[in-house]
């Protein structure tokens, strides 16, 4: 039986995996986290509660454990990749870093993506600090060997969330509520600009196919679906499972940028303004069979409803509502000045 420890594990993208291997009699499953959502584990997934930043802690706690893989779900900034490795060096056969499709050149030189599309974002330090923890990683691996797989995921959601492109600092409750009361949402650019959207367990599967692969060392790979869809066919999907009108206010994503504290510059910007398409040629090579089977339209509507029926997920937001509407409202004048 091979040995995997997730850092994290309870997340967005990683619930489903851990799920998935938990299921998997070919794998022992051990999370590090600090608690967060451990009551939806799988009982037989073993629980090491520690903050993976205490690194003596967990130094200590791991002391005399080799894992055949260890997966980095909550590695953000170059100083927790560098701890990774002064913790996981000689005791993994396999490290999968987490990175994020938002590395790759921005703005795009080709809306179709591969591997080998150049990584550079100079709108979003998420990005930056990305790219910085794939550089030190593959340098360790072509140094020393350390035994990386680097992994880019795109737009990956779950039921728990329903995936927007303008949102306020609370989540995408706040547009939701928007289009249940009849209210115009915010769209970036025109609504054409082309996107990705993927399903958690659809993403699972892909990544699990990496997991022991000895095929996977050394290499990138992005997981996403293949189905391209525009942010106005998105938002439309979302207002037919609600069964409400799209009323889209379509404001550039420049002007959302420079008007707002929120983090438009980066998230727009240097990410979802942008015209991708991903190739997947690569995943599929590695990972026979894989295939995302949930389109958008079906994943949304389990969003959805799942988000309707659990009061924890309505977050309001009435500093963002005010936002919109101010927007909204500034725009509009400015069109009757200007007529």
């Amino acid at each position: 039986m091979q040995k995997a420890l997730f850092i994290g594990g309870t997340g967005t993208i990683s619930m489903a995996i851990t799920r998935l291997v938990a299921a998997d009699p070919d794998w022992e499953l051990y999370l590090i986290n600090r608690g967060s959502r451990n009551d939806e584990v799988p009982e037989n997934v073993h629980i090491i509660n520690a903050d993976i930043d205490d690194e003596e802690k967990v130094d200590g706690m791991i002391d005399g454990m080799r894992f055949d893989c260890v997966c980095e779900f909550i590695g953000f900034t170059p100083e927790q990749a560098e701890r990774d490795h002064r913790l996981f060096r000689g005791r993994c056969s396999q490290y999968i870093y987490i990175s994020s499709a938002s590395a790759y050149n921005k703005p795009c030189r080709s809306h179709i993506i591969t591997e080998g599309t150049a990584l550079a974002n100079p709108f979003w330090e998420y990005s930056r600090n990305k790219i910085y923890c794939e550089s030190f990683l593959m340098d360790k691996y072509e140094k020393e060997g350390f035994p990386v797989t680097i992994v880019r995921p795109s737009h990956t959601y779950d039921i728990r969330s329903i995936p927007l492109g303008v949102h306020g600092d609370k989540g995408s409750w706040q547009v939701i509520r928007r289009m249940l009361d009849g209210k115009p949402v915010i769209v970036q650019g025109d609504g054409t600009s082309l996107w990705t959207m993927t399903f958690n367990e659809d993403f699972a599967k892909g990544f699990v196919g990496l997991m022991g692969n000895p095929h996977a060392i050394g290499e990138s790979f992005q997981i996403t679906s293949d189905e391209t869809l525009t942010w106005n066919q998105i938002y439309e999907a979302i207002a037919d499972a609600l069964d409400v009108d799209y009323i889209p206010y379509y404001v550039s994503s420049e002007f959302l940028a420079s008007v707002s504290d929120y983090d438009y510059f980066g998230s727009l910007l240097g990410d979802k303004a942008n015209s991708v398409v991903f190739d997947n040629s690569k995943i599929k090579g590695i990972v026979p069979g894989f295939k995302c089977t949930v389109r958008f339209d079906q994943g949304v509507r389990k969003a959805i409803s799942y988000c309707l029926s659990h009061p924890e997920c309505q977050i309001p937001d009435p500093e963002f509502d005010e936002f919109c509407d101010r927007v909204i409202e500034e725009l509009e004048e400015a069109k009757d000045r200007l007529r």
